[in-house]
């Protein structure tokens, strides 16, 4: 009586059997697709480097603990630390410097020259890769800071351009929110962004500041 059953127990199994593999075969191909798709970002970062002549660099520590300002002429904010700006990105992260630049740090904070030199963060995601441009300004003071800069622009620009950020910027220090980096420039796979960074961090980013510039006061979180 039983063995009438047999053939088509086997045809049920058989057939369970079957579908498992076929979920098994398409789970490789989506997850073939994924790493496909991780490797083409790669390569698309690698290019960028290659192209700009970056390389790989680790930022000292007292920059990645800095404020940094996203606007070099008129800031209205500050942000930070660096640290966290880059904590709060979503797709995998890496420091780049310039190839001939990178035994620069080493040399920053020479008495009277503060060094400044720049750091990329590359966020490396699916669809695009991106470079956020920032200074390491963690040697000047406020005034080597305007000192600085008076060499590239003269006197009759960084006093009226420059003076009244540099109060601020004392005024932010005094108020423990100094800073010691700047966000420049962003690019988008090799393409500049035309919005500004800190309207950039703003808006499209929603990246919180902690200082009001113009406002000269902390902004609670």
């Amino acid at each position: 009586m039983w063995n009438k059953f047999l053939p088509f127990t086997s045809r049920s199994q058989e057939g369970r059997a079957i579908m498992r593999l076929f979920s098994m075969f398409l789970g490789v191909l989506l997850l073939m697709g994924n790493c496909s798709a991780a490797l083409a970002t790669s390569q698309k970062a690698m290019a960028l480097r290659e192209a700009n002549g970056l390389t790989v660099f680790t930022p000292p520590e007292k920059f990645l603990a800095s404020n940094f300002v996203a606007d070099e002429m008129n800031p209205a904010f500050i942000f930070g630390p660096v640290n966290s700006f880059v904590s709060s990105r979503k797709c995998p992260t890496t420091w780049l410097i310039e190839e001939g630049a990178k035994n620069i740090p080493a040399k920053a904070g020479s008495p009277g020259q503060p060094a400044e030199y720049t750091l990329y963060l590359e966020e490396d995601c699916p669809d695009k890769v991106v470079y956020y441009v920032f200074i390491d300004q963690s040697g000047p003071t406020p005034q080597q800071w305007i000192d600085y800069r008076r060499q590239f622009h003269g006197q009759s620009k960084t006093e009226p351009e420059f003076g009244l950020t540099k109060s601020k910027l004392e005024q932010a220090c005094q108020d423990g929110c100094g800073v010691g980096a700047e966000l420049r420039f962003i690019q988008e796979n090799g393409k500049l962004l035309r919005q500004s960074p800190e309207k950039f961090l703003l808006q499209e980013l929603k990246f919180a500041p902690i200082y009001d510039l113009n406002q000269r006061k902390k902004i609670s979180q």
